[in-house]
């Protein structure tokens, strides 16, 4: 059991007032007895008030529910609070409000790919996949995410009731007017990807698709971590009341996501600000 000299002064106070209540002694004759200093049952806090900050950080993780104390942290300071990162993962874990942990996987050895290159500018490499999800009315959507591999901007999250090759070079399209045409286009095998309205539309404006090898989902690894953050913070956390209401939805998340949304491998930014600061492949 810690003793009061070893405790903080709340903590203190709180074994004294217990033994003086259990006892009825005075407060000096409680202090004699458990030899701890008196000047502890009179020292001011200095800690500011927490109430707001944990009123704060409790309103950010209601709204963006698969945020973690880090991202939390990254949110606050840009309002403003001058909190360390320490504080906030104290009061997270008071609130109760740690994610839960992931499954544990397998330990297996890898190899790395020696005959893909790494993205060095915006527009290099785009990653491409499908998410499937449903209406509230279990009317099944499919959602097209495209993300840019170097910048982490995210060009489209297109939801339509079903997906066709020429679907998807409509939808490259629209993309391509706004933020350039990539050099490089990862994705998987899918009967829409291999159609050949898009192999048309590739080879018309020299693009490469670079198709995922058979039961390697790995090869498309930015899609795969993109699609993740997509199912867990906008497709689980929404209820579509309509086709219309779900493209407003994810297209509202896509602009948080490039816009405000921490990220990580970019120094906690937000996706849209070093392509800014680079003046190049992506609008403002």
């Amino acid at each position: 059991m810690l003793s009061p000299q070893t405790m903080r002064p709340a903590r203190s106070r709180a074994m004294v007032d217990h033994f003086r209540t259990a006892w009825r002694v005075s407060a000096r004759r409680a202090y004699a007895v458990l030899k701890a200093p008196r000047s502890t049952y009179h020292y001011p806090s200095r800690r500011g008030a927490q109430a707001e900050l944990r009123k704060r950080m409790r309103e950010i993780a209601e709204t963006r529910v698969r945020y973690g104390y880090r991202r939390i942290h990254v949110l606050l300071r840009r309002e403003g609070w001058a909190v360390s990162a320490k504080r906030v993962w104290r009061l997270y874990r008071l609130e109760g409000l740690q994610l839960r942990s992931k499954v544990p996987k397998r330990k297996v050895s890898a190899k790395l790919r020696q005959d893909r290159a790494v993205a060095a500018a915006p527009n290099e490499i785009w990653a491409m996949d499908f998410l499937s999800d449903q209406l509230f009315d279990e009317t099944r959507i499919r959602v097209l995410t495209i993300v840019d591999a170097h910048s982490r901007v995210s060009p489209a999250v297109d939801v339509r009731l079903s997906y066709r090759g020429a679907d998807v070079v409509e939808t490259l399209e629209r993309v391509v007017a706004r933020y350039g045409v990539p050099r490089q286009i990862c994705l998987d095998n899918g009967p829409e990807f291999i159609s050949r309205d898009l192999d048309l539309w590739a080879y018309a404006r020299g693009v490469v698709l670079d198709f995922s090898r058979p039961g390697k989902p790995t090869d498309n690894a930015f899609a795969e971590s993109f699609n993740g953050k997509v199912r867990a913070e906008c497709l689980n956390a929404s209820w579509f009341l309509s086709l219309e209401d779900a493209r407003q939805k994810c297209e509202a998340w896509r602009r948080d996501y490039n816009e405000v949304r921490p990220h990580s491998s970019i120094g906690h930014r937000a996706p849209i600000e070093p392509a800014k600061a680079a003046g190049r492949g992506h609008p403002p």
